[in-house]
């Protein structure tokens, strides 16, 4: 069985969609990341990944997976028949890890890590400055099409949808871009996506209490 290290609400959650619009089984493995302990034992996160981050993907051979892309397309490839990545040699294909790569550089790692992770407002005033027009991207690129690529969902879409999700409490309001009030409506809707949200709010509510 495949396994996922995760943190509610972090990165991974792209992950845990993908798996569930798949119809794939695995056993997940929550991580506190600022203590970088695997909750269940209390191990070193870093013992299973040296990199301390989510997502990990256990293969079922024993092997190990990281980074969002390598990990949603790995999943979508497990399930071809689901349409969660387009064929490799299929332009969209690349036009999937143009977006994989968009979300990962310029929404997580250029605004959503600074944001939670920094404290002080010169860590912070360049990544506020950026985002307007980052986010100015797939709202216009979305504004007529439904999806990310092509005519259906892809991981693509879950790994946007994390991110829209995580801009309200990052200080973002993204009802200043109509197409992505939509799209993240829509994405919501499905009820894979719709599942994997609940039970990671229901286990950070947990953690929290």
């Amino acid at each position: 069985m495949l396994q996922l290290y995760f943190s509610p609400m972090a990165c991974s959650l792209s992950s845990r969609i993908a798996l569930m619009e798949a119809g794939l089984e695995a056993r997940y493995h929550l991580v506190h990341l600022r203590t970088k302990k695997v909750a269940e034992d209390e191990a070193d996160f870093r013992g299973v990944s040296p990199k301390g981050a989510v997502p990990v993907l256990v293969l079922e051979n024993g092997e190990r997976l990281t980074e969002s892309a390598a990990v949603l397309q790995y999943i979508a490839d497990l399930k071809p028949e689901r349409g969660l990545a387009p064929q490799p040699g299929d332009v969209d294909r690349y036009r999937l890890q143009e977006w994989l790569s968009f979300v990962g550089a310029e929404i997580h790692k250029a605004f959503l890590f600074p944001t939670f992770w920094y404290q002080d407002d010169a860590s912070l005033a360049k990544p506020r400055a950026r985002i307007a027009q980052t986010l100015s991207v797939p709202s216009a690129h979305l504004a007529t099409r439904e999806f990310l690529v092509g005519e259906r969902f892809t991981v693509a879409d879950a790994h946007l949808a994390w991110a829209l999700l995580l801009l309200r409490p990052a200080g973002v309001d993204i009802a200043q871009w109509p197409p992505l009030v939509a799209y993240l409506e829509r994405m919501q809707a499905r009820p894979a996506v719709r599942d994997a949200i609940a039970t990671e709010m229901a286990l950070r509510k947990a953690m929290a209490a």
